[in-house]
């Protein structure tokens, strides 16, 4: 396994990014808790760190292999056969740039809006910084659970601690709800791990052909971890109120990163270890994704909270990105794993622009909002961005995924095409007409005066301005890192699908 394994800069830097913001959030623990100013300081100059770090990850970065690169490998339980290994391919990378990034942002639009525990809230934000990186760099399945269930620990206080009215009952949800499903997760790993030869090892792991029974089974005691993750409709109902009642910087990291974390197992493990029952299951979950593109998008239309809104279009847009990777062709999964990087983007930036208004404001409900435009233009165009990329608008990031998703959809399933359409449709009226309602109309009194938003504010908004319009004008730069991994995978799976089809014949020529 070591050939699939490559170093690009003899540096560790995998670890480097993982550890780094652990490391800060151990520096704080030894700050003054009255002096908050060196502990935002700090905690900035940390997540800025991290992010330049991460810049030769998208520099250096080999596009014409699907082999795992940036990679490190030391013995750490020898006698369990547990090791510390680490990669990224072209599924990965862009998620730890994604993660450096939007760990930035989330320090910058909390300087001012969190008053109280203030160091253990930036403590909580860098260690969970450093398990997102961990998850998406694992190539040891235990390294991987234990960063996994790492940041449920963070992000549940985030929520319980710095929440709203019912950050308990949201925080709790969470919890359960992502706890259970990654115990039976855990559960079919030490099946793997036992039926494999006793090895954690992921990239020795898909080496090997499982039976069909046993991939089933296996399928679906991940898909319980990761359906929950995503979140796939049924098992959505704990997102609302997380987004609801946790801090900006909770929602944001939550829409950006966290949910994808759940549509990237089903990309790194369940497709590759479980190629058989992943083809076997592609109705099931293309049924379930387009019932989550149309139940999310017409729940919006009638919610009157602007975060309770935006959390159930999460669900609507993470149904197009599991319809996408369950399309199991280049277009839709291509789009699929650009549609991630894309809601993350815009999603994350819809949070953000809620958090500076509500911390003007101290209301979410869209009734108390009403020509905000008038007084707050600068952000008003800002929003009109965000706004269009939602609904994917050409020349925005949001139509390149969608399209490649619904062309994806179409050679696969021509129905679930023509269905994950009319959510485009439906999401287009729901967020123009969240947009008119806040920013048009009647101005509401309790807009007047309000002041645009500061410098800081602008420089929180405008990475993500550039990146909806450089993935909307040139998404080339972005998809070809994502063309040979996929390939790899597809191939995985269409020759575990050749195989059945070789295996039925046999049988019938048997019985004939």
């Amino acid at each position: 396994m070591e050939h699939m394994i490559m170093n690009n800069t003899g540096f560790p830097i995998l670890s480097t990014l993982i550890f780094l913001p652990i490391v800060g959030a151990i520096m704080l623990l030894f700050v003054n808790r009255s002096q908050e100013g060196s502990v935002k300081r700090i905690s900035l100059l940390v997540s800025i760190a991290n992010f330049i770090i991460s810049i030769p990850l998208f520099t250096n970065f080999n596009k014409a292999t699907h082999f795992m690169q940036f990679g490190e490998k030391h013995e750490w339980i020898p006698h369990l056969n547990i090791n510390y290994i680490l990669g990224i391919d072209g599924i990965s990378v862009l998620f730890v740039l994604l993660s450096t990034l939007i760990t930035v942002l989330s320090v910058l639009v909390s300087w001012n809006s969190i008053k109280t525990k203030v160091k253990e809230f930036y403590i909580s934000i860098l260690i969970l910084e450093g398990a997102m990186i961990g998850v998406f760099c694992s190539l040891d399945f235990m390294l991987f659970y234990i960063f996994w269930e790492a940041m449920l620990i963070p992000m549940y206080l985030l929520i319980g601690v710095w929440g709203g009215p019912n950050r308990i009952y949201a925080a709790v949800k969470f919890f359960l709800y992502t706890l259970i499903g990654s115990v039976l997760m855990l559960v079919g790993i030490i099946v793997l791990y036992f039926t494999a030869g006793n090895t954690f090892n992921i990239l020795e792991l898909m080496t090997k052909t499982y039976p069909y029974q046993l991939q089933m089974w296996l399928f679906w005691a991940f898909f319980s971890a990761f359906a929950v993750k995503v979140p796939m409709f049924p098992v959505h109902t704990w997102l609302p109120d997380a987004h609801t009642e946790a801090p900006t910087a909770g929602s944001v990291i939550l829409a950006a990163v966290l949910i994808k974390m759940g549509a990237y197992g089903f990309l790194r493990f369940s497709l590759p270890l479980f190629p058989q029952a992943s083809m076997a299951m592609t109705p099931v979950m293309m049924t379930l994704s387009v019932i989550a593109i149309i139940y999310g998008a017409v729940i919006c239309l009638g919610q009157t909270d602007l975060k309770r809104l935006i959390a159930y279009s999460s669900v609507s847009h993470m149904g197009f990105v599991t319809l996408g990777i369950f399309a199991l062709n280049v277009q839709g999964m291509e789009g699929g794993i650009l549609q991630m990087i894309n809601h993350g983007i815009v999603t994350g930036a819809l949070f953000l622009s809620v958090g500076i208004i509500y911390d003007r404001t101290h209301t979410r409900q869209i009734a108390d909002y009403g020509g905000v435009a008038s007084v707050m233009p600068v952000y008003a165009t800002a929003f009109m961005v965000f706004t269009l990329a939602s609904i994917g608008l050409p020349a925005t990031n949001g139509f390149i995924g969608e399209f490649l998703i619904i062309l994806g959809g179409f050679k696969a399933n021509q129905l679930a095409g023509v269905l994950a359409a009319t959510g485009i449709i439906i999401g287009a009226g729901y967020m123009l007409l969240l947009y008119q309602r806040v920013f048009f109309m009647q101005t509401n009194q309790k807009v007047l005066g309000l002041k645009d938003m500061d410098g800081r504010e602008i420089l929180t908004l405008l990475p993500l301005v550039v990146l909806i319009f450089w993935i909307g004008i040139y998404p080339n730069a972005f998809l070809g890192f994502m063309h040979e991994s996929v390939r790899h995978l597809l191939e995985r799976v269409n020759t575990a699908g050749i195989q059945d089809v070789a295996a039925a014949k046999n049988v019938i020529e048997i019985l004939k």
